[in-house]
């Protein structure tokens, strides 16, 4: 039986380019004695990757494309490793964090890989962004950091929250309607 825990990207206080990321002082002090932990017992840290918040937070910098892996280019070249997805950029940030404080043998697993809606992404973006990352899961490519490793995944959530309390995006990040209908039509196999 493993033990983990899942963070946000929250905790990194650099994230770019993705061979800085480090946690921020106010994160290590609790980082730290998790990341040991997780070492010493062999276990993963699971890490919600959110390219959304990542792009609405800066769309002059942060291309859409960039964010629903379309893009046909490397978008950010960091050292020897190309990016041409901000899903992966997050993933190596985190690795590079982990790496900087002990934790070069852990594993990230995926928790949460989830795009938002309206209005800065669309029902036909969100379908895409869901499609691609889980083809690009399958596809066992790893992480430009982490190349031909799989990268164990998540999706969340199932369902509309359409009850939520707060911000009207944090309602729809599901994969089904509440009443049990598919959003997008999405194929697992």
């Amino acid at each position: 039986i493993k033990v983990s825990t899942s963070i946000s990207a929250g905790l990194l206080s650099v994230s770019y380019p993705p061979s800085q990321g480090s946690f921020s002082n106010e994160a290590k002090p609790f980082i730290k004695p998790i990341i040991n932990l997780l070492v010493q017992n062999n276990s993963p840290l699971l890490v919600n990757v959110y390219p959304y918040f990542g792009y609405i937070g800066d769309p002059v910098n942060i291309h859409l494309d960039y964010a629903l892996f379309t893009s046909q280019r490397t978008v950010v070249q960091d050292g020897s490793f190309g990016y041409r997805n901000i899903f992966d950029a997050i993933l190596d940030a985190h690795y590079s964090a982990l790496e900087k404080e002990g934790g070069a043998k852990v594993n990230i697993v995926v928790s949460e890989p989830s795009d938002g809606n309206p209005p800065a992404a669309s029902s036909g973006n969100a379908g895409t962004y869901y499609r691609n990352v889980i083809s690009h899961v399958k596809s066992g490519q790893g992480t430009p950091r982490r190349p031909g490793r799989g990268i164990e995944t998540y999706l969340f959530a199932m369902f509309e929250e359409n009850q939520k309390p707060g911000a009207e995006t944090e309602r729809h990040f599901g994969l089904f309607f509440p009443n049990q209908q598919s959003k997008y039509g999405i194929s697992f196999n």
